[in-house]
């Protein structure tokens, strides 16, 4: 199935190469480009592509809001969005995320990362840099939440409290599969019931909530290369 990518960034240089990038990457088909945020939601909303590739500095209007606006809080039938972009500042990482977006890269992550992210935000996923993931994640639940964790609706269980500490570490769902000896849709019906419990849209939601609510220690350690501590 082939994912249907909007690219918007607001260099000519920058989004046509990104968009040949996808183009050359099996499975993913560039639906559309747009030159700012006001032009991006307006193709968005007209295309409807599985997945929005948006630069955070753009004329107009700015990623961050092109992503609320498609994919925040109260949006019905909201978007996959990925942000992309030079900066490596913690403070557009936090508002890409609150905004909606299942995705953060730095625009020198390469054609392959570029494609996983895409892949992985058509499927419902999110995919953070993993030169940032860990150190997002801490430094957000150190400044502490917007508003109080949610309550589960339900208690979780041994199970998907392991497959939370796992998810909020950076690993990926093969990944989490092969660390817990259990197979990939199990993984998969694991997070799904998580997002349903707590009331989040992706996995990005539950790893933020897993730090919000300390199930994830602070270490400190900044020496894995993978970016994860």
């Amino acid at each position: 199935m082939t994912v249907r990518v909007l690219v918007a960034d607001d260099q000519e240089i920058v989004r046509t190469g990104l968009a040949m990038i996808l183009d050359a990457q099996p499975g993913i088909e560039v639906a559309g480009q747009a030159a700012d945020g006001r032009r991006a939601v307006e193709l968005a909303r007209r295309l409807r592509p599985d997945v929005c590739l948006f630069d955070i500095r753009m004329p107009g209007l700015d990623g961050i809001e092109a992503t609320r606006l498609l994919a925040g809080p109260g949006v019905q039938d909201p978007l996959a969005v990925v942000v992309i972009t030079t900066f490596d500042l913690d403070e557009y990482v936090y508002a890409a995320l609150r905004a909606g977006a299942r995705g953060f890269l730095l625009k020198n992550a390469g054609a392959e990362l570029l494609a996983q992210a895409v892949h992985a935000a058509a499927a419902g996923d999110a995919l953070i840099a993993p030169s940032i993931t860990a150190r997002l994640l801490e430094t957000f639940a150190r400044t502490g939440p917007a508003s109080p964790p949610v309550r589960p609706i339900e208690t979780l269980t041994d199970r998907e409290e392991q497959i939370l500490v796992t998810v909020a570490s950076g690993l990926t769902n093969t990944e989490i599969a092969d660390q817990l000896h259990i197979s990939l849709s199990t993984v998969k019906s694991h997070i799904a019931s998580l997002m349903a419990k707590l009331g989040a849209r992706n996995r990005v939601e539950i790893a933020m909530w897993a730090y919000e609510t300390n199930r994830v220690p602070f270490t400190g350690r900044r020496d894995d290369p993978r970016g994860r501590r």
